[in-house]
Order: structure tokens, then C-alpha cells, then sequence
């Protein structure tokens, strides 16, 4: 058994079965990468992937084992490499941040820019998605750290560090009748065509438990996970919205008005996510800290013994 088999039967998995794929994330032959999935298996005396001819068309029981393994065989290789580069090369390497458009575009930059002033010869990549996406991405190893909310907290293999709390608030154009209707009600809200973040009322959300409780269905008519987007399409005159107080900027926005809404929502708790058996280089930790001054190295791995 190699460790390259194990490789590519990981990306074999990860590429959903498209060997093709896999091979040119590998940067190898399509045939090899069948080689030596075949010369695992001939080893191990069972199958890891159902097969219709050449096709891969499922994993079997045994084969979802071996992924789990294989999965943790990578990860700590990984690991054993940052060990290396830590006590080698200790301020140069690769940060890979996943989080959510909300908080790249409105708390992040302070810190990433401090960041790379004070690791200059570090790599910061940021990858934007959905909560259950910046989440996915931790557990697999894509990313070192991911920041978003709610959704983030539900996984066993992430350690979530809260990080600071957050509300919403309604954006209409000038004039809106809302704005001659103040206190604001989620009922009246639901009177409104409603434009809100994809996430917002997906999962059990916090948002849509808020609804649910009062018995009230609104009227989501687009969804989209970039704020700006959501403020685009309000300003067209096609809903009202509903994001997060900090995406709103009087001056950047100063097309539409901004109704408080922190009455009507419990606030949400963005987290710090990170995997519990992740091997942090030093900058991943000066990183942390930049973004939650109260989580500085010694904080995080007591946290990570808990």
C-alpha cells in the first residue's frame, strides 16, 4: 500500500467518481490513476468502487471505510508537512480562509489587511460561500479557518470559537411605505416582496424559526449570498430586504433607507471554525487573533484540548 494510492482514491471520491477529473487535479494519467486504484484493491482483496464496465459508479461499504481512513492518513500528512515548514520557513506559507460574502466584504478586510502587513510572505487565499459550504470546506481540508454563522457550529470535527454578534436590518428605497409605518412587525414585513440572503430561510435557520413561531410565511422572492446583490435588486424596486446590519453603509447605500430590525431577531453569533486534530502554523494563529483579540495561541489550544 502507497500513499499516492490512497491520494488518488480520495480524489477519485472527491471528483464524484470522474477519474478524468481526478487525474488532472493529480497532474497524472487517467490510466494510471486506474492502475493503481485496481493494484489497492487486488491488495487489500475487496472492491473501494462499484463498477458498470469501466464506469465507477458508487463506493461500496468497505470502500467508504477505507475513504474515512484514507481521508485522516492525508490530513496528518498534511499535518506532519506544517510541522516542517513551521520550524523551517516559520513566516512564509499558504493561510486559506473560507467565509461567507456578508463577512469578507464587511468585517474581514481590518483584519486581512493587518494580516498581510504583518505576513508579508504568506499567501492569503479567501474563499466565499454559504455557511454549510465554509463548513465543508474546513472538514475536508480546503481550508485552514472558516468564519460564518449558525450553520458552522453543527460540526463534531470543528472546533467554533464565537466570535462576535451580529443583527439585521430592512432595506428599502426612499419613500417606501414601510418607512411611514414604523414600529416595524414580521407581519408586515410579509406583506412585502421579500429579498434575502439564500441561507437565511434554508436548515432551520434563525430567521425562519423566528416566522415559524409566529405563524407567518413570507414572501421570499430572490435570494442571493451577496449583500450587494441583495441592495442592487431592493434599489430596482423589486422587494424589500433583509441582511445583516453591518453590509449596510449610509454613504455607500445612500439610495435606501435602513430600518433596524434587531427588535424583531435574537442576534446571530459568527464563529471562528477550525478542525479539532488541525496542526496551526503560527501566522494561522496571529490570524485568529487579528480577527478575535481574545483568542490569542495559548486560548485556541486550550480550546482545542477541551
Amino acid at each position: 500500500m502507497k500513499l499516492h494510492q490512497l491520494r488518488y482514491v480520495r480524489e477519485v471520491a472527491r471528483q464524484n467518481l470522474n477519474i478524468s477529473l481526478a487525474a488532472e487535479v493529480l497532474h497524472t494519467s487517467q490510466p494510471g490513476v486506474s492502475k493503481q486504484i485496481q493494484l489497492l484493491e487486488e491488495e487489500l482483496k475487496l472492491q473501494i468502487f462499484q463498477r458498470n464496465g469501466k464506469r465507477l459508479v458508487g463506493i461500496t461499504e468497505p470502500g467508504k471505510a477505507i475513504l474515512g481512513l484514507a481521508e485522516r492518513v492525508m490530513y496528518e500528512m498534511e499535518n506532519i508537512k506544517r510541522v516542517g515548514e513551521e520550524f523551517s520557513h516559520e513566516e512564509e506559507g499558504v493561510l486559506t480562509v473560507a467565509t461567507t460574502h456578508t463577512q469578507a466584504r464587511y468585517r474581514l478586510p481590518a483584519a486581512v489587511k493587518a494580516f498581510m502587513e504583518q505576513y508579508p510572505e504568506v499567501k492569503l487565499t479567501i474563499h466565499q460561500g454559504n455557511p454549510t459550504q465554509v463548513a465543508e470546506q474546513v472538514v475536508s481540508g480546503e481550508a485552514d479557518i472558516g468564519i460564518a454563522t449558525e450553520t458552522i457550529s453543527s460540526y463534531d470535527k470543528l472546533l467554533c470559537l464565537p466570535c462576535y454578534q451580529w443583527n439585521r436590518c430592512v432595506v428599502v428605497p426612499h419613500g417606501h411605505p414601510l418607512l411611514d409605518d414604523l414600529p416595524l412587525t414580521l407581519k408586515k414585513i410579509t406583506q412585502y416582496p421579500l429579498i434575502t440572503y439564500d441561507f437565511a430561510f434554508t436548515g432551520g435557520s434563525l430567521v425562519s424559526r423566528v416566522f415559524e413561531k409566529e405563524g407567518l410565511v413570507p414572501n421570499v422572492v430572490l435570494t442571493a449570498i451577496d449583500a450587494d446583490v441583495i441592495k442592487t435588486y431592493v434599489s430596482l424596486g423589486l422587494g424589500i430586504g433583509l441582511l445583516a446590519n453591518m453590509a449596510y453603509d449610509e454613504e455607500r447605500d445612500a439610495n435606501l433607507a435602513r430600518i433596524d430590525v434587531s427588535h424583531l431577531f435574537p442576534p446571530s453569533t459568527t464563529y471562528l471554525g477550525i478542525r479539532r486534530d488541525a496542526y496551526l502554523r503560527g501566522f494561522a494563529y496571529g490570524f485568529i487573533q487579528l480577527l478575535a483579540p481574545s483568542y490569542d495561541k495559548k486560548a485556541v489550544q486550550a480550546a482545542l484540548k477541551d
